[in-house]
Parts: structure tokens; sequence; C-alpha cells
């Protein structure tokens, strides 16, 4: 998606505030502008097209002008490491009805069958239950728990690292 689904995008994000607050980092209220999400989504299409990012944004069906989520991953390292990290998000009113692990079992079959990597890392807090059912219904593997790993809201927060190889590379 370009920049022309700012508005979309914003409005995805405003509806998911307080939401989302507890499990992303801190925001500034231009994060919430139009013009920050033309931006950042200019900036995505930038970082797909140099490989270092593979976004989706979820759609209900029948609902195609309303985003309910997004799937991301990002850092994408070549070379030895043939590696990402991924990232998944998904509307309050949506949870627990299974479309973040339908987006991200597609996105995981994309990022191994056409992007050949080998390792997608998953990093989430302990008390985010319903992010680590979703990783694991889909086979990722418990690496451990890294200590204050990321700054969310403001506050450094432990993570459990989910890791899922791709035996065929």
């Amino acid at each position: 998606m370009d920049e022309t689904f700012a508005e979309m995008v914003m409005d995805y994000y405003l509806r998911n505030k307080d939401f989302l607050k507890e499990w992303e980092l801190a925001r500034d209220k231009e994060f919430y502008s139009k013009g920050f999400q033309e931006q950042q989504l200019a900036k995505d299409v930038k970082d797909i097209e140099n490989g270092s990012l593979l976004r989706f944004w979820i759609f209900k069906k029948g609902e195609e002008n309303r985003i309910i989520g997004s799937i991301a991953f990002n850092n994408i390292i070549r070379g030895a490491f043939q590696s990402c990290h991924l990232s998944y998000k998904l509307d309050r009113g949506e949870i627990n009805k299974g479309y973040a692990t339908e987006a991200v079992k597609k996105g995981v079959e994309i990022i191994f069958k056409e992007y050949n990597l080998h390792r997608i890392e998953a990093n989430i807090m302990p008390k985010n239950k319903a992010s680590l059912r979703v990783v694991e219904k889909l086979g990722f593997s418990n690496e451990g728990l890294a200590f204050k790993y990321l700054k969310i809201n403001g506050k450094w927060e432990d993570h459990i690292h989910m890791v899922l190889l791709n035996e065929k590379v």
C-alpha cells in the first residue's frame, strides 16, 4: 500500500490508540496525523523495494475500506543470516477470531517460499498471551527470554524470543 491509503491507516491507529499503547513504543501526536502516515507508507514502499521489509495490511472480506490489522516482516537480512523479525497487530474488536493466525500463516508462506529466508524471529511480551498463541499455533519455538529487550510505552519490557525455521533453505 502506498501513501494514498494514509487515511485508512490513520483511522486504524486512531481506533486502536488505547489498545495498542500497551504493546507498542510510545507514540506522539504527530503519529496520528495523515501526513505522518503518508510519509510512513512512502518509506514502507521504499523498504519493500529494497528488500528490507514485507508488510501486509489486513482487511475483513467485504470490508475493503477498513483496516483491521497488519503484519510485517522487517529487518530482512541476507547473506549468512537469511532472517527477519515478525510483528503483527490487530484491531481490538477482531482479536481471538483467527485473523492474525491466518494472516501470519500466509505471510510465513510467502517469506519462506518467495524470499527464501531461513529464520523468522518474533519477540513477544510474556503477558501478551493472544500473540503468543498465534505463533505457537504456527510452530514457532521458544528460544528463551530476552530481559528488557524493547522499550514499550516508555518502559523496558522482557520479551519471549519465538523462532520459526525454514528447513528447506
